[in-house]
């Protein structure tokens, strides 16, 4: 997610530079609602829950934010799994710039933090977007783990359909088309992402 809103970042100030109306923020909060709806409806399970924490006998807390422990070990366990991948994929792809660009910026006299955001970052993305649409695309799946800790992914939720209708067939056919368009989606942006950075030959 950060990665997604430095990138929309870089296309803000270019589009500035260009007098072109962006509103790259807008866009991340769409995003984010996006995906939580959409999960919120496979699932039909609110996964958090904000409610005014309140205290009761001896300053005992209750309310407040809540997490269910089915979603909390889903959410931490894909989280740390994937990140581990992510990152490398970052590493590598920063590591991919070549030498003489680094030695250029330090030439220009900026400063770490600048070299990065400005001269290596936006050529390491080249290299970086496509292994990352494939994390991506693995992350989706992976969400089908969600039925080994109890959470009613859209796996566990197609399972107890199988279960009750006796209808494997169609079953199948809905899991193997709703995985095929959530990866399409993911294609289709990390694709059009990768189109707007990727270098113009002329």
């Amino acid at each position: 997610m950060g990665l997604g809103i430095w990138v929309w970042k870089i296309q803000y100030r270019q589009k500035v530079e260009r007098n072109e109306p962006s509103r790259p923020w807008f866009m991340a909060i769409v995003t984010l609602i996006f995906w939580g709806c959409l999960a919120w409806v496979f699932t039909k399970q609110t996964p958090l829950i904000v409610t005014w924490p309140s205290v009761q006998g001896n300053k005992t807390i209750l309310s407040g934010l809540l997490l269910t422990p089915e979603y909390s070990a889903l959410l931490f366990g894909l989280t740390f799994y994937t990140a581990a991948f992510i990152a490398e994929i970052i590493r590598g792809g920063i590591l991919a710039v070549p030498k003489g660009q680094w030695e250029a910026a330090r030439s220009l006299g900026l400063s770490p933090h600048l070299m990065l955001r400005l001269v290596i970052i936006p050529q390491a993305l080249r290299t970086i977007v496509p292994p990352l649409t494939s994390q991506y695309l693995n992350l989706a799946k992976n969400s089908s783990l969600a039925i080994a800790v109890g959470y009613p992914d859209l796996y566990a939720v197609a399972t107890t359909t199988f279960n009750q209708t006796g209808r494997s067939i169609e079953v199948i056919l809905l899991l193997m088309v709703t995985y095929l368009a959530i990866s399409l989606a993911i294609a289709l942006v990390m694709n059009l992402l990768n189109r707007r950075i990727q270098i113009v030959e002329r």
